[in-house]
């Protein structure tokens, strides 16, 4: 990497190394949950929590990151983004201790909603310092080896979560961030200088009410879609429309502030635009399938914690390659004619879930996997290193928090959509099956397949236990399909937006230092160290 002309290369990676810790601990949290899904639905070893519960844990998590995330970037500039950084990581801490002894779902998704606020601090500032210390070609590369901190924590979350269920209760896949909290303070203490844009943006309190109203009342119509399994009803289109609505006005006002912290404007420029509609598609197929993948594994195939943790291990690995491998190629060839095909493969494969089934052999399953989870790495890394360097430097938090809240609102609508597909497909499933059955029961078994299962223990109806896992498969292979399809969109509009991608002598030319708009930051925490 080229030298920083304010710091030396030694220590520019290792500042890069304790961002990557940071990164990490949010993969970690994401991964870690999604292995717990299934413990946390038992009404014995977990929360007894349903399916819209389950929905909200990961939603109300990815809902406050999505829409605080600009905020935290204005906050940044105008106060350092090294200490609104550690702000967000004592939150984050704080908050997971919380989770972690939850007593109840409710209390569940409120913990959960803080460590999106803990979330939301960190990411931003996470990569405005690491634009402010690189420059020239070695910011993208380092944006490039950043990435690869998700397939550490993808790799590692499921795994760690896997022996912490299988050996202790389910509180304490949440406990596991605060260690790694406190080696990221130390290390940011120690090495990275307080960072901030020589021009703060205003703190915008209306553009943050109406995004998280808005996009709160939209998931929480789409999920209550899925438990009433109705669209109809004005409990479910009433609140989709009032959110619709209320982010249309959003847009409209961030619009017309001079300064906006969230800038739409920049949605505006078709390459960074059209790539990031793409990668929030694409956010949004891999969050709905990985949801559908936990309870697939847990559930329907009946696998501990652990085993699932160590099958869902390809995608990690494949994801941490992927980034690197895709770092590589676009060096030799054109954006577009590496992530697009990669994209096109990662959609077909998480359309093969539609063919999984309870006796598919695992080897064909690690497999596609594997696959599935080189290609993304392979577009989620270089895309995301190409948006953020087509920007000028003093555009980097602006961009950074809209890069970051499109990623996360794709992720926030995936659970809600993927999740309300598989509860209204499965309901209508296992409903044939239910004749003759008492009505408790029956309520029970229409909830979700991991009710019906417990429920057929409890009763003794092993056929009830059969027709929920059939009902499961069958609402998978639907979802399946319709996350295909929105995958193979992401790449459309990729293709559309690259078709004429930057070239290298422009990049080039943003990444000219500008002798006005240097960056600002603590002198005492210059010096090398």
């Amino acid at each position: 990497m080229s030298t920083s002309p304010t710091l030396p290369k030694s220590r520019q990676q290792s500042i890069l190394a304790v961002l990557m810790v940071c990164s990490l601990l949010i993969w970690l949290d994401n991964t870690v949950l999604s292995t717990a899904l299934e413990t946390l639905a038992d009404p014995v070893r977990g929360l007894d929590a349903g399916p819209a519960e389950l929905q909200w844990a990961t939603g109300s998590y990815t809902l406050a990151f999505a829409t605080l995330m600009f905020t935290a970037g204005a906050l940044g500039d105008r106060f350092g983004h090294r200490t609104v950084l550690v702000a967000g990581l004592v939150v984050f801490a704080g908050s997971s201790i919380w989770a972690a002894y939850a007593g109840d779902a409710g209390q569940l998704i409120a913990a959960r909603a803080a460590m999106g606020v803990g979330s939301a601090l960190i990411m931003p500032g996470n990569l405005a310092i690491l634009m402010w210390t690189f420059t020239g070609p070695a910011r993208s590369t380092a944006i490039a080896i950043s990435s690869t901190s998700a397939g550490v924590g993808m790799a590692a979350g499921p795994v760690l979560a896997g022996f912490l269920l299988d050996h202790f209760w389910w509180g304490s896949v949440f406990l596991v961030n605060v260690p790694v909290v406190i080696v990221a303070l130390i290390g940011i203490t120690v090495l990275v200088p307080n960072f901030r844009s020589p021009v703060p943006r205003p703190l915008d309190g209306a553009g943050m009410l109406l995004s998280i109203t808005g996009l709160a009342a939209l998931a929480y119509g789409l999920i209550r879609a899925g438990q009433v399994a109705a669209w109809g009803r004005t409990d479910v289109w009433a609140p989709i429309a009032v959110g619709i609505v209320l982010l249309i006005a959003f847009v409209l006002v961030e619009l017309r502030i001079k300064v906006p912290s969230f800038d739409p404007r920049l949605l505006a420029q078709r390459t960074f635009g059209g790539g990031n509609v793409a990668l929030g598609l694409l956010l949004f197929a891999v969050t709905a399938v990985t949801f559908y993948n936990a309870f697939y594994l847990q559930g329907a195939r009946g696998y501990s914690p652990m085993e699932a943790g160590l099958a869902s291990l390809p995608t990690a690995v494949g994801a941490t390659l992927g980034a690197p491998v895709g770092a590589r190629l676009v060096r030799r060839w054109p954006l577009r004619l590496v992530s697009a095909p990669a994209l096109v493969v990662a959609a077909l494969t998480m359309g093969a879930y539609g063919f999984f089934g309870l006796d598919t052999p695992l080897v064909w399953i690690e497999i596609l996997v594997l696959v599935q989870g080189l290609t993304v790495g392979m577009v989620l890394g270089p895309v995301t290193a190409a948006l953020i360097s087509s920007l000028p430097l003093e555009r980097a938090g602006a961009g950074s928090a809209v890069t970051n809240t499109v990623r996360q609102t794709g992720s926030v609508i995936g659970i809600a959509v993927g999740g309300t597909i598989m509860s209204i497909v499965y309901r209508r499933a296992i409903e044939p099956s239910l004749d003759g059955v008492p009505g408790s029961v029956r309520d029970r078994a229409q909830v979700s397949a991991e009710q019906a299962r417990h429920v057929a223990t409890e009763t003794h109806r092993p056929a009830l236990a059969h027709a929920a896992d059939d009902a499961f498969i069958h609402a998978m292979h639907v979802g399946a399909v319709w996350i295909m399809l929105i995958a193979l969109g992401a790449a459309a509009v990729l293709v559309f937006s690259l078709r004429t991608g930057p070239s290298e002598k422009r990049a080039q030319k943003h990444e000219k230092p500008d002798p006005v708009n240097q960056p600002s930051y603590d002198a005492d925490n210059v010096s090398s160290r």
